[in-house]
């Protein structure tokens, strides 16, 4: 009888304490949401946050392929796929890397942008080659497609 009174109170207290363990790691979650407000920051903190966001090579991407980008913001996104994406994967064996084919694509339309300098070309270009120097040649061969194809 005493047995039996005793594994009822053990299971009693297993149960009792199953629920504290689930109140106890359920509520620090709620507090956290109730605390948590959205923040006003300042236009410097917002600008500084969507560059950062903004880094992404096939957003970078899209903004040459606009013809109606501009030559500042052009020359930018040049810079930013430079300092975020500016190395390019090993060649595999006498082949190019697969991902490779972005930075021609980039290459070739900087060439043919109507807004784009050829400063900003030469820079790019240059830049491109001193982070990957084992793309010389094909560097070299997609701004020479590039210009070809550019409308005189």
């Amino acid at each position: 009888m005493q047995t039996d009174l005793i594994v009822k109170a053990i299971v009693v207290l297993v149960i009792v304490l199953a629920i504290l363990i689930f109140f106890l790691f359920l509520e620090p979650s709620e507090r956290k949401k109730e605390v948590q407000k959205p923040k006003e920051s300042s236009s410097k903190e917002k600008e500084e946050t969507q560059t950062q966001q903004n880094t992404d090579l096939k957003y970078l991407v899209s903004i040459i392929k606009n013809k109606k980008t501009s030559s500042d913001i052009l020359s930018q996104t040049l810079d930013l796929i430079i300092k975020h994406h500016g190395v390019v994967h090993k060649k595999l064996g006498i082949r190019a890397h697969p991902d490779f084919d972005i930075y021609i694509d980039i290459l070739f339309n900087i060439c043919r942008h109507r807004n784009a300098t050829k400063d900003m070309i030469l820079k790019f270009d240059k830049e491109l080659a001193k982070l990957n120097p084992d793309y010389i040649k094909e560097i070299n061969e997609a701004i020479a497609r590039g210009l070809e194809s550019r409308r005189v």
